[in-house]
């Protein structure tokens, strides 16, 4: 099948078609996350939480992310694979967010980068969009700026919140962005965006009308490290298969049944004998 690209995306909108979008964090991931059908493999920040044991998507570096994105590109064939830009590099000046960028896409492999925030990030969102990098906006709950909002909180929930958040999403567009996540922000104020905007919107938390959805590999299937806000839905208790086949393994090695036959190999010869020393052929004659 076809890669997929921005093209596809906007088809995907006009002709509303929902678009599957789903975190991948290594090369494993990549490769069920693609063969189940996902469009956009994210390989977001959140592995600071998921895979990396951290209480927050802070402490990523660039050298997390582009070990990440390799592993992710690696596994994809046709899915898009989009980088989250780590913790304050879409912030810096316009030369370093393009540098970082860059890195992502030429070491990384990614098709494209996502960069959270709105009004404070749109010189940058310009830079890289004229120099040829896609870019996928990020609004409503920002998990990089989660200690300025003051813990993980729905977004846009008066009146002046959702008019600022509507004019960012009108804004990252016109600076290029050519999809737009948004996070935990009310269904009716994720819908009017939804409709003002020509690029695809892609809600988490933001109710049935957006143009796709995305949600943590590690949510949905409830794999250790993953956390379940309201807007999860568990699809399956990978984590429980994960663990009860993990037990068995290590209480069948503490009783000695396994391996067994059929998991190893043998092999006869006077050599066998010779390497024992003769201690081998003593000890069966023994037995006899």
């Amino acid at each position: 099948m076809k890669r997929v690209t921005t093209r596809t995306l906007m088809r995907m909108k006009q002709e509303q078609e929902p678009i599957a979008m789903i975190t991948a964090y290594d090369y494993p991931t990549a490769k069920i996350a693609e063969e189940a059908g996902a469009d956009i493999l994210l390989v977001g920040d959140s592995l600071g939480m998921v895979v990396l044991g951290y209480d927050s998507t802070i402490p990523v570096t660039l050298e997390d992310m582009l070990h990440h994105t390799k592993a992710v590109t690696r596994g994809a064939s046709r899915a898009m694979v989009v980088a989250d830009m780590p913790f304050m590099t879409a912030h810096l000046s316009g030369d370093e967010t393009l540098r970082a960028a860059a890195r992502l896409m030429q070491e990384g492999g990614a098709y494209g980068v996502k960069l959270e925030g709105g009004e404070t990030v749109l010189s940058n969102v310009e830079r890289l969009v004229s120099a040829g990098i896609p870019v996928m906006g990020h609004l409503g709950l920002t998990p990089q700026s989660v200690n300025q909002l003051g813990g993980y909180r729905i977004q846009g929930r008066d009146e002046q919140a959702a008019r600022k958040l509507l004019e960012d999403a009108k804004r990252l567009e016109e600076a290029g962005v050519f999809s737009l996540v948004l996070e935990c922000v009310p269904e009716e104020l994720a819908q009017l965006v939804t409709e003002q905007l020509s690029v695809p919107v892609i809600g988490i938390g933001a109710g049935r009308h957006c143009d796709g959805q995305v949600l943590v590999y590690h949510d949905l299937l409830a794999i250790p490290g993953g956390w379940h806000p309201s807007f999860v839905k568990v699809y399956r208790e990978a984590g429980r298969v994960m663990r009860e086949g993990i037990s068995e393994y290590v209480r069948e090695v503490k009783e000695r049944r396994f391996p067994e036959e059929g998991h190893f190999t043998r092999v006869t010869g006077e050599w066998l004998t010779d390497l024992y020393g003769g201690k081998k052929e003593k000890e069966t004659n023994e037995t006899h």
